[in-house]
């Protein structure tokens, strides 16, 4: 134990900037950056390091276990056990940021725990008298560390804020029945229902969610999340804290509280593990109350890396010569939620250097870049895009950028702009690249002109990635191997979901990007112009080396990426 005892003060004495300075890792200037970062935000060292994106998470836990000699564990994977999660309260390791994760196999009075901080003298002694085990450290990122009290703890803090709403909410109604608005407006600064609304949020942004949705129903109120293009119900609780989490939101969101018989729209900002997201909130009554959506968005998510979208060599080479096109029109299209907007910001970042003057119309900015003029569409203030546009285009734009292409005005402006000098990005709704000429026809737009405009149209899904830990391989049928468009004799292997710990029992973790990509060559612009229908455009398309999306997925079938019926999913249509 004295042993133990002086290693630990020895380690106390070691602060993180000497180890990570001993590691290599960050110099002394980057040191002293994080430093007066710590200072100004009041963040830990290697929260301040982070924040400044100096160090990622993981780097500091590499650092940590080769400057301390203490091992790293990956948390994600485990089933802790019940008798393990009763040991510790959840604001005890929320404060000091650890989880324990076992008893030490061949010593079963020491407890291990995952911290952040293995130099924490004071939170293994807090530890150790609540436990009455000695604590073996171990060292994890604080993302894994909060993922998993989130996993093990999160619902039961949720409901208690909502079970002492609803206390002192009865408190109240036993002493006056009557309800009116200022009523609710006190109700709403209860600090239950600021927790709640907090851990809400939270919480979706920990387990990837894109998407909240708040649903009164007959007797309760349900809470889900939108994980992976998939809703998982996370939450329910009783109607009597319905009316204060929408009172709650619409004041964060800028929205009228008095106002409950029409849609109203919001917009929040909120910081969840040194991640900023831009929350869109939608209300709308229904016939059990207001039932709210809110749309999360990471603007870090939003600005990737054009090889992290999931393009393979081929489609990455198509993609970039379309890019360097100095005029005309790209069109991305796909339906609501297929990733049209990250492929929208990843194109205008890689285009994005000093001599060019890029200029957006979106509604709403979803995240914002520096060096590009953002202009937010408000129709209020009759800002329509065809109103922005035209006032663009006396900006000197080298590129715009259209959040949407809705209506024959906003068309017409943005094929007169494509033609006259400019290269124009925006997005459609349409099923396939193919059709996405003939919607345009459609709104009004002669076939000739979109055939000298249009330079290229991209056609994008998302497909949900198999969990590495647990897919499991088979042999393809018969019918599954007609649906890829395998060769003859060819008996290939697939995989399908199973479900763990590190994939919450889904099957699927994360998302890729499916590409129908067609340049806009010489014999299409014949086509279009002779007002061929989307088969034709669709037929020609193909002999020239387009690769339909049907194909695109079924090449992450054969190489373990996705499942056959992520495949089935999203080439119904064809």
């Amino acid at each position: 134990m004295a042993i133990e005892f002086m290693n630990r003060t020895i380690r106390q004495k070691r602060r993180l900037g000497d180890i990570l300075l001993a590691a290599g890792v960050i110099t002394e200037e980057q040191l002293k950056l994080g430093l007066e970062n710590q200072k100004q935000k009041k963040l830990k060292l290697g929260e301040a390091l982070v924040d400044l994106k100096i160090l990622n998470e993981d780097q500091i836990v590499e650092a940590l276990v080769k400057q301390l000699g203490v091992n790293s564990v990956n948390l994600l994977d485990m089933q802790i056990p019940e008798s393990i999660i009763k040991l510790v309260d959840e604001q005890v390791l929320r404060k000091y940021t650890v989880f324990p994760f076992e008893l030490n196999p061949r010593n079963a009075s020491m407890l291990r725990v995952a911290m952040v901080d293995p130099l924490d003298i004071i939170a293994m002694d807090d530890l150790g008298i609540i436990t009455n085990y000695e604590i073996e450290q171990f060292v994890a990122s604080k993302k894994d560390i909060l993922t998993m009290i989130n996993r093990y703890y999160g619902n039961s803090e949720a409901k208690k804020a909502a079970e002492r709403y609803s206390k002192e909410r009865k408190e109240q109604q036993g002493a006056d029945k009557k309800e009116d608005e200022k009523e609710n407006e006190l109700d709403v600064s209860n600090s239950p229902i600021v927790q709640l609304v907090n851990k809400v949020i939270e919480q979706a942004a920990r387990q990837r969610a894109s998407d909240i949705h708040i649903e009164p129903m007959e007797k309760q109120v349900r809470i889900r999340y939108r994980i992976d293009g998939v809703l998982t119900n996370v939450m329910t609780y009783g109607l009597d804290v319905l009316t204060a989490i929408i009172a709650r939101i619409k004041i964060i969101g800028g929205m009228d509280i008095s106002e409950k018989r029409k849609p109203q729209d919001g917009r929040i900002t909120s910081v969840v593990d040194g991640t900023e997201y831009d929350i869109r909130v939608s209300i709308l009554p229904t016939v059990f109350g207001e039932k709210v959506v809110m749309r999360l968005t990471s603007k870090m998510a939003l600005t990737k890396d054009k090889k992290d979208l999931g393009f393979s060599d081929d489609e990455m080479e198509k993609f970039d010569r379309i890019l360097k096109n100095p005029h005309g029109i790209i069109l991305v299209t796909g339906p609501t939620g297929s990733g049209k907007s990250t492929t929208l910001y990843t194109a205008l970042s890689e285009l994005n250097v000093e001599g060019v003057n890029i200029i957006t119309v979106e509604d709403p900015v979803e995240a914002n870049i520096d060096g590009i003029n953002q202009v937010q569409v408000n129709v209020k203030a009759d800002m329509t895009f065809a109103a922005a546009l035209r006032s663009i285009l006396r900006q000197d734009p080298d590129i715009i950028m259209i959040g949407e292409i809705r209506d024959r005005e906003t068309a017409e402006i943005a094929v007169k702009a494509s033609i006259t000098g400019h290269l124009v990005v925006s997005t459609l709704h349409t099923n396939s690249a193919a059709s996405t000429i003939t919607r345009l026809a459609d709104m009004g737009v002669e076939p000739y002109l979109i055939a000298d405009a249009t330079v290229g149209v991209i056609a994008q899904r998302l497909v949900r990635r198999l969990c590495p830990k647990c897919k499991k391989e088979r042999y393809a049928d018969a019918f599954e191997c007609k649906l890829m468009e395998c060769s003859a004799g060819q008996d290939p292997v697939i995989y399908d979901p199973v479900g763990c710990m590190h994939c919450n029992h889904t099957g699927y973790r994360g998302r890729i990007g499916v590409y129908e990509i067609m340049p806009i060559t010489p014999k299409l612009r014949e086509v279009i112009s002779n007002h061929g229908n989307a088969e034709q455009i669709k037929e020609i398309a193909l002999q020239e080396g387009m690769k339909t999306l049907r194909k695109a997925a079924a090449k992450y079938v054969l190489d373990g990426t996705t499942s056959i019926s992520e495949l089935r999913r999203i080439a119904f249509e064809e």
